[in-house]
């Protein structure tokens, strides 16, 4: 059996999902392949090393100064979360990754971009996170508010503008167990956006991932609705907000990123049970339809 674990992303809402994987981690719970979009890339790789506690940990420790994320930042790198504090130097200076633990670990992991020329999603396994950090960025590069990233000769955006919730992709991969985290409530859906922002900033040279920012809340409330209906027939299990957090993108207080990171556990921890369960269910894919 090949347990595959799909992660929403959403900014410092990903602290939700970090609850959730540290739970994982004391409980047992392991996953073969591990799929995920921006914020779900970036705490997620600490549930491959192992690392329980670091996103919080680092979040809160990092997130009121200024020079980890913010305007100053947008101002004068051209992204608000800033490249070399938040990419180069916490992971390999202020609070390290174990890059060692992660490559034992055995877990296939996958960052989801999207190909800013095509407007599709790519699917980019990640072997080597330090050699592979441009990849990380592209995963987690939101648009309007960070540069194009470009990769191998690609150019890249937040893999949530073209595949917000890969969960289609994690069964692709043969996957016969889904694990789900949403970082949202099952009541969300996406408002329809103003078209002339995208137009403006991408459309002229990049019409393809313009049309497909336009045409984001349609695609992401599908999805949503997908999900729903194949949770109630058994064939994903999925974790999400148990209530709505106010907690912003860029989220500078301690208490809420405690609170959004202590529903996390608390919602995983109450569905514990329930997906062991799951788990252990040997039915196929096929018979759970």
């Amino acid at each position: 059996m090949k347990v595959g674990l799909v992660l929403e992303g959403g900014a410092m809402r990903g602290l939700y999902t970090a609850g959730v994987l540290d739970v994982f981690l004391d409980s047992g719970i392991k996953a073969d392949t591990v799929i995920g979009t921006s914020a779900g890339v970036l705490f997620g790789v600490n549930y491959a090393s192992g690392q329980r506690g670091r996103a919080l940990r680092y979040n809160k420790k990092y997130a009121p100064n200024g020079c980890y994320m913010g305007i100053r930042s947008l101002l004068t790198t051209g992204n608000i979360i800033n490249k070399q504090f938040a990419y180069y130097d916490l992971p390999s200076k202020l609070d390290i990754f174990d890059e060692e633990a992660y490559e034992r670990s055995g877990v296939d992991f996958y960052a989801t971009v999207t190909n800013v020329e095509t407007g599709e999603p790519e699917y980019i396994k990640i072997t080597d996170c330090f050699a592979q950090m441009e990849a990380m960025r592209a995963t987690s590069a939101m648009p309007y508010v960070s540069k194009i990233v470009e990769y191998e000769g690609k150019k890249y955006l937040d893999g949530g503008v073209a595949d917000s919730i890969p969960v289609d992709k994690c069964i692709e991969m043969g996957c016969d167990k889904v694990i789900v985290v949403l970082t949202r409530p099952i009541d969300y859906r996406k408002g329809k956006t103003n078209p002339k922002l995208a137009n403006m900033l991408y459309g002229r040279k990049y019409p393809k991932i313009a049309e497909r920012m336009n045409n984001r809340y349609a695609e992401y409330n599908a999805c949503v609705e997908k999900i729903i209906e194949m949770e109630k027939r058994g064939k994903i299990f999925v974790i999400r907000p148990s209530r709505t957090v106010k907690v912003k993108h860029i989220e500078r207080s301690r208490e809420r990123l405690q609170e959004i990171y202590d529903l996390g556990a608390a919602d995983c921890a109450a569905s514990l049970d329930a997906l062991k369960a799951y788990l252990h269910n040997e039915s196929d894919m096929k018979g759970a339809e």
